[in-house]
């Protein structure tokens, strides 16, 4: 049996597993979640690994000597191990834990740009980028006077590759892109434009929010030199993210915040910093929720990668079949070879925060708006549009009520 029909035969076992699923919105009607790409839902395995943490392991990391602290540690490096694991990373110290995709971009943009770029440099971007790996550079530019430059989006949703050649120059220091477009879904050739840029001596980052929740990642295969992403978008709890960063580059980076735990020595005229990966762990970390990500990643690994890239694009495929088959709608991307499960559309003469606020009413959560990627909706010639984004858990009967609610508020918008 194909992967995907293996998934679907057990998914209503597996969706039993996300009491959320279960909620009755507003008391009455059943829970459509199909926004995934702003963040995912937990399964009863990392809340009871978040619940358990705070009941019986929970101490401060890395600093006691007592039995609670010790165990507390361990639980907080297995953790980190975990992510080594699920990355395929060389190492476990090139893992730096962060807030989130934001803090990571941040922290390479503060760290490693304020260190290395100077005026006459270049940062290569895409038309495509989310806020964050793109304010981040914007304030780059304004401190050191460098370039940003951007690989432009063809209008069917695709990166323009003839133009690589000709924005990759001996200037570019960073290439910096993300992985899955979270407007788009467009899949990009992470590879591919890795081999290039380093090529030309330039490093690269990838944002991989949108990638690595759903479909196998090898640090090793794709040879990038930063790679960063959210806990919260693949079932972990909020406030935990992830670095990774090649060890040679790392080490010859300065700390980006100053306090505890970053330290090896302090005295009254300067300190010396920590060792990795504490040179970049300042203060108390996320622990519990770095707890909470390691039971995300041992579910996700029970269920596997593969069958939840391949039930992805089934669900895509059938939402694709349900838009087409209404008048006015533009489905912004590619099509479905090059797209993940991220489907995002406008309809003529439709506001989409009316629609989304309709859908609700049906007890369907998507989202309207510009989706933290302004200057992407720009270039396709639309303010906002209403997004459906979709994970493990969805079903292609929650598709088709999507489509009964759609049906029924165009219906009443278009009246």
């Amino acid at each position: 049996m194909p992967i995907a029909e293996r998934l679907l035969s057990d998914l209503p076992a597996l969706r039993a597993d996300f009491p959320i699923l279960k909620t009755m919105v507003r008391g009455e009607t059943p829970l459509v979640y199909l926004d995934n790409a702003a963040t995912t839902q937990r399964p009863q395995a990392v809340i009871d690994a978040v619940t358990n943490a705070y009941q019986r392991q929970y101490a401060n990391v890395h600093r006691g000597i007592h039995w609670l602290s010790e165990l507390s540690t361990s639980l907080f490096e297995d953790a980190r191990a975990a992510v080594q694991r699920f990355l395929h990373a060389p190492r476990m110290d090139e893992i730096i834990f962060t807030s989130g995709t934001t803090a990571s971009i941040n922290l390479v943009a503060r760290s490693w740009g304020d260190a290395n770029v100077r005026a006459g440099d270049e940062i290569l971007l895409t038309e495509m980028e989310h806020h964050s790996n793109l304010v981040p550079w914007q304030q780059l530019a304004a401190r050191t006077g460098c370039t940003l430059r951007f690989l432009p989006v063809t209008n069917d949703g695709l990166l323009d590759l003839t133009a690589l050649d000709e924005l990759l120059t001996d200037r570019t220091r960073l290439v910096s892109l993300v992985a899955i477009s979270n407007v788009l879904g467009t899949i990009n050739p992470v590879k591919s434009i890795v081999d290039r840029a380093h090529q030309m001596g330039a490093l690269v980052l990838i944002d991989a929010a949108q990638s690595v929740p759903h479909e196998k990642t090898d640090i090793q295969d794709l040879n990038v030199d930063f790679m960063a992403f959210s806990g919260h978008k693949l079932m972990a709890p909020s406030g935990i993210g992830v670095l990774y960063g090649r060890r040679c580059l790392l080490e010859a980076m300065p700390p980006f915040l100053g306090g505890g735990s970053m330290i090896d020595q302090v005295t009254l005229q300067g300190f010396t910093p920590a060792g990795l990966p504490e040179k970049f762990e300042a203060g108390t970390p996320a622990i519990v929720p770095a707890i909470g990500m390691a039971a995300a990643i041992e579910y996700l690994e029970a269920v596997g990668l593969d069958a939840i890239q391949s039930h992805e694009k089934a669900l895509t495929h059938r939402l694709h079949s349900v838009l087409d088959q209404f008048d006015g709608i533009r489905i912004l991307g590619p099509g479905l070879e090059q797209k993940s499960g991220i489907v995002s559309f406008v309809v003529d003469g439709v506001q989409v925060f009316d629609l989304a606020e309709l859908l609700d009413s049906e007890g369907v959560a998507v989202r309207a708006g510009h989706h933290c990627a302004m200057p992407l909706h720009h270039r396709m010639g639309v303010p906002a549009s209403l997004r459906a984004s979709f994970y493990l858990y969805n079903t292609l009967d929650e598709i088709d009520r999507f489509a009964e609610a759609l049906e029924s508020a165009l219906r009443l918008l278009r009246r």
